[in-house]
This record gives structure tokens, C-alpha cells and sequence, in this order.
């Protein structure tokens, strides 16, 4: 058998991770709470876990040559949650002498204030969620400096494509469907968009790559754009005008009021109010891939959208 490789969490980032590894050869195990997903590649072996239980993701990953942290709480949760889920994964790795790769995002930087976000950039989080994000990705490193074990971590900026359900599911799935694309902030601001599965490809690349661990890789991205020329893309691919609607920080929070998902938005309205701009060069020259090109990116979430609203 090829070489066993563990994905915590099959949202969109673990599906994309997924498929990746089975490009490449590699036995492949998916964990997630209810031991169901759809749209898994074919070959990959998905089970019923709980990544907060320590003991049962060392069995789960028993034999593993690399851990993927893919999985995450509810976005309302992170705070009282997250860490420990986290710590359950890390003891795992390190109980199996498992080498571990964790997704991540860009909120322990802060606002930079249009300054390029790279991964030499010191943290200055703001939010509550960016001073989480640092201090979990903080005891990753701490954990490799000292030798528990060896973990690398990959961060994308905001992310769309198949089987997302953020920025596809209120920007663009409604444009398909002939309603409004939901924007937030500015539409005039520069922004780094990621494509979800060339975040999938970097941490599969990454768990591959020996070199790669102790360090912090951007995914490679396209250059920035704005959100009104995002939708203008989104028109020459469906041939039509997209309505759209703007919320700012004051409309989020009240229907945050209702939705505890957008309540947590709030403190975030900083990345769409201003340029909020990644530069991915470091992993595009060390690994020798660029990100998919934004139009073929586009077209394959439009058709992975039609399909949805064809099933619905």
C-alpha cells in the first residue's frame, strides 16, 4: 500500500486536499464527525471521528506519515473551542511520529492598511479571532521548535470554488441562480482572492515536501481584484447583468442579530473596506506552480454551481 495520509475535516479545503494526495498517489483517510461527505474521490477511505478526543485521533491516524488539520468548529465556536481541537490533533501527530500541516487563514496579521501581507509580516491581530488565530498558530510552531513534532502550516486568503460555501454561496451561486450577488464593504477595493483547490494542492504539496516544515506558505493566488471587477467577470462568463447588493459593518450586524455566523463577520468587515493584498510569490517560486488562472477558476465554480441549482 502507498503511503497513509490523514485529512481532518471534509469541508471544502479537506475535499480539496483530498484530491490532490490521490493525484499523487497517496492512501488516503478522511475524518469528520459524522463519517458522511459527498464528492470524495474515489479511493478515499472516510470515517466517523471526534477531533476534540485525543485518543481517538491517534488511532484514527495510526500509521499516518502526514496529518492535515482541515476541520474547525463552528465559526460562532472558534474561540471556546478551537484550541482544543487543535491540541487533540497535535498530540496525535506526536504520539505516531506523524508530521502535520495545518490550514490557516490571514487574520493573526491585522490590518495592514494596504501593505502586502506576506509570511515574514509580524502579527498585529485586532479581533478577537485574529489574537485566536495567532496564538494557535503560534503553538504550532512552538510545537516543531522544540521537536514534539514537525508541522507546517499554509494560509489562503479568502477562498471560492466548488464545494465552498462562503464567498460562492452569497457572491456567486446567487448569480447563477438569477439573484443578487451578496457583496461586503468597498467594491472598489483591491482584494486577494484564493481558488480553494490550489489551497488544497498547496497543503497536499506541502505534506510532501520535507523542507517545507517549521515555516508558514501562502497559497498561490491570483493577482488582486476588485469585487466589481469580480462580478464583471462573473457577467462575461454567464453572458448577463448580475444584480448585486452591498452590506456594510452596519447591515452585518444587524443580521447578526439573527445569524450567529454573521455576528462574527463583523470584527472581519476590516478585509472588504480597504485593499486587503497577498503576495504568494515565496511558495509559487519554491514549489514552481502559480495559482489557477482566475477565469478558468471562475468557470469551474459557475458549472459546479449549475449543478447544484440543477439539483435543487
Amino acid at each position: 500500500m502507498s503511503e497513509l495520509h490523514v485529512v481532518f475535516g471534509s469541508g471544502p479545503l479537506g475535499k480539496w486536499t483530498a484530491r490532490e494526495l490521490v493525484k499523487q498517489g497517496k492512501t488516503v483517510r478522511m475524518v469528520n464527525h459524522s463519517g458522511i461527505a459527498d464528492r470524495l474521490p474515489e479511493g478515499v477511505e472516510l470515517v466517523a471521528g471526534n477531533a476534540f478526543d485525543a485518543a481517538k485521533n491517534t488511532a484514527v491516524t495510526r500509521g499516518a506519515a502526514v496529518i492535515y488539520q482541515c476541520a474547525q468548529p463552528r465559526y460562532y465556536e472558534w474561540v471556546e473551542k478551537f484550541p482544543a481541537m487543535q491540541a487533540a490533533i497535535v498530540t496525535a501527530a506526536a504520539a505516531n511520529s506523524a508530521r502535520l500541516v495545518v490550514g490557516d487563514n490571514l487574520y493573526m496579521y491585522g490590518d495592514t492598511r494596504g501593505v502586502p501581507i506576506r509570511e515574514d509580516l509580524p502579527y498585529q491581530p485586532h479581533t478577537r479571532k485574529g489574537k485566536l488565530r495567532a496564538e494557535m498558530a503560534n503553538a504550532i510552531l512552538e510545537a516543531h521548535k522544540s521537536g514534539k513534532i514537525q508541522a507546517a502550516i499554509g494560509r489562503a486568503s479568502n477562498f471560492f470554488g466548488p464545494d465552498d460555501h462562503t464567498v460562492t454561496d452569497y457572491a456567486i451561486y446567487p448569480a447563477v441562480t438569477g439573484k443578487s450577488a451578496n457583496l461586503l464593504g468597498r467594491v472598489d477595493q483591491p482584494h486577494t482572492f484564493s481558488y480553494v483547490a490550489d489551497f488544497g494542492r498547496l497543503l497536499a504539496t506541502l505534506g510532501m515536501h520535507e523542507a517545507a516544515f517549521g515555516q508558514v506558505w501562502f497559497t498561490p493566488s491570483n493577482p488582486p481584484v476588485t469585487q466589481k471587477e469580480l462580478i464583471g467577470m462573473l457577467e462575461d462568463e454567464l453572458g448577463h447583468p448580475v444584480r448585486t447588493m452591498v452590506a456594510g459593518a452596519g447591515m452585518m450586524r444587524f443580521l447578526g442579530l439573527f445569524n450567529r455566523e454573521m455576528a462574527e463577520t463583523v470584527e472581519m468587515m476590516y478585509e472588504w473596506t480597504g485593499p486587503f493584498v497577498v503576495d504568494t510569490t515565496k511558495a509559487e517560486k519554491a514549489f514552481g506552480w502559480k495559482a489557477t488562472p482566475l477565469k478558468d477558476a471562475l468557470h469551474a465554480t459557475l458549472d459546479w454551481c449549475r449543478q447544484r441549482a440543477a439539483r435543487a
